[in-house]
């Protein structure tokens, strides 16, 4: 059992994990012991994640989230299997506690006179530059 929150906590049948040999430097130990992790959670079908943290978690997830609603988590930080695991589990842990805080909504605020009149006043400067790039009369 994972503890997300004091509310939430996943099942271990929700968590599925596979072990496949790690890229990257390790010598003989990279070719021949499966330390890497891939931790499997099915979001979509848990029933102890709400409906809106389970779409806020689908947005942070991104690439992590796959057709089928599942956040697929790989760690091969260490050339340890134990040690990849908890960093799997922990870097789900944070995902899905990024999730439960909903975003504060922005409260719209009205421009300052000040910024009003920097604004016009740029739009001013601007318009004299562009007007500076016109064609020269001759007669002038």
């Amino acid at each position: 059992m994972l503890w997300i929150s004091d509310t939430i906590q996943i099942e271990d049948w929700e968590l599925s994990e596979s072990f496949t040999r790690a890229s990257g430097p390790g010598g003989q130990n990279v070719n021949k012991v499966s330390t890497a992790v891939e931790l499997r959670f099915e979001a979509a079908r848990s029933p102890h994640l709400p409906g809106p943290v389970k779409t806020r978690l689908k947005r942070l997830a991104g690439r992590r989230w796959t057709a089928d609603g599942a956040v697929i988590i790989r760690a091969e930080e260490t050339r340890s299997q134990a040690r990849n695991r908890e960093i799997a589990r922990e870097r789900l842990t944070e995902l899905i506690q990024k999730a439960l805080t909903a975003p504060k909504r922005r409260v719209a605020t009205r421009p300052t006179l000040g910024s009003k009149k920097r604004r016009l006043k740029a739009k001013k400067i601007r318009g004299e530059v562009k007007n500076l790039r016109g064609r020269i009369d001759p007669e002038d």
